[in-house]
């Protein structure tokens, strides 16, 4: 017995419709991740652009610091080394 070919293109077209729905449903996830994504790195006070331009700051301070300290470090070691010295 011959299916009516009216009811399996009204399957098919179901099954496409399906199809669509479930990547209507899975574009809207991807584009919510997206969006999720977006904000952690472009939020300007806790992004991760905010963090990196952080952390720059930090290490150019401390950098400097360091410099600082060990200047001061081998001028007092000259300094004592003069002083001892005949």
């Amino acid at each position: 017995m011959p299916e009516d070919p009216l009811l399996q293109l009204g399957i098919k077209i179901d099954r496409l419709c399906q199809g669509v729905e479930a990547m209507k449903e899975r574009q809207e996830m991807v584009a919510s991740d997206v969006s999720k994504i977006k904000e952690a790195v472009y939020n300007p006070d806790q992004g991760l652009y905010a963090r990196i331009r952080q952390l720059e700051a930090w290490k150019s301070t401390s950098t400097k610091l360091i410099w600082t300290l060990f200047t001061a470090m081998t001028g007092l070691m000259s300094a004592a080394v003069l002083k001892y010295l005949p």
